[in-house]
């Protein structure tokens, strides 16, 4: 076998035989053509191999630098390492892995959230199965996803029982959840009040502009009635002052009686005024004849 530089073992060399003396002719012939053919086959993938170890260790270069930055808490210069090294390799556990711890620190936790995604399945695979879910707790903590936090602390707990502060962070995410969810509830129940309150001063309000709406209909109506019956009695006056044609007008017997004193009256004057000419035409006759 053979490793790379860093005793990672890549593969097996093979064991090459020779051509027999006793095979001769083609036979032969062909035998070492194919030993030639298999021998650019081994050279190119032995190029091939040391290509990719290379690239791999100039991952790990960036990396090694992304957490020597961490360490020093530059963030920033850690998280550029870091994406240096998902450029060259996308499915890079370490970098994707350390590239969510320092956005975490950073404050950007959905995308390291993200960052945490990408290199779940390595992760659930390995050994690191319980760090991973840990780590997606935290980062719902900072989210203030309290259901994620419960869910990813509960799967840590069930790949590492005995990680206490896994227990704390639980114990903390579940306490924050049902605050959370009590709230809710209580928020949710205050707009149902106010929705009700709304709902009866809406219908309170339509009860009272109904209720002036028919207190104005009634004066109305009770306005037109009144101008009726007025028009009607003026009416009626009217008939009563104005009589009909070609008929006389009728007279109270109080009136006809004043009536007939009022004649008979005019008639005694007339009278008396009549009795005293004739007596003074009378006692003018009498000095006549006394001459």
């Amino acid at each position: 076998m053979f490793s790379d530089s860093d005793g990672l073992t890549t593969g097996w060399l093979p064991e090459w035989g020779k051509c027999h003396l006793r095979f001769k002719g083609t036979q032969c012939r062909r035998k070492k053509m194919v030993m030639k053919v298999l021998r650019y086959i081994f050279v190119f993938c032995v190029i091939a191999l040391s290509a990719l170890s290379a690239e791999a260790q100039v991952d790990k270069r960036d990396v090694r630098r992304g957490n020597r930055d961490f360490k020093k808490e530059n963030y920033r210069e850690a998280e550029i390492d870091y994406m240096k090294a998902l450029v060259k390799d996308s499915l890079s556990v370490a970098a994707n892995y350390n590239l969510a711890n320092t956005l975490y620190r950073e404050g950007d936790m959905e995308q390291a959230q993200k960052a945490l995604e990408r290199a779940k399945e390595s992760a659930l695979a390995g050994a690191s199965a319980a760090d991973y879910y840990f780590n997606m707790g935290d980062v719902a903590i900072g989210r203030q996803d309290w259901q994620g936090a419960v869910d990813s602390f509960k799967e840590s707990l069930l790949k590492n029982p005995g990680d206490l502060q896994a227990k704390e962070n639980y114990i903390y995410a579940k306490k924050k959840l049902e605050e959370q969810q009590n709230q809710q509830n209580q928020d949710q129940q205050q707009n149902q009040d106010q929705n009700n309150d709304q709902n009866n001063d809406q219908n309170q309000d339509q009860q009272q502009n109904q209720d002036n709406k028919d207190q104005e209909d009634q004066k109305n109506d009770d306005q037109q009635d009144q101008n009726q019956d007025q028009n009607k009695d003026n009416q009626d006056q009217q008939k009563q002052e104005q009589p009909q044609q070609g008929q006389q007008p009728k007279i109270t017997p109080q009136a006809a009686q004043q009536m007939l004193q009022a004649i008979q009256a005019k008639e005694k004057e007339t009278q008396d005024k009549v009795n005293k000419q004739k007596a003074e035409a009378l006692k003018s006759r009498q000095k006549d004849k006394n001459w």
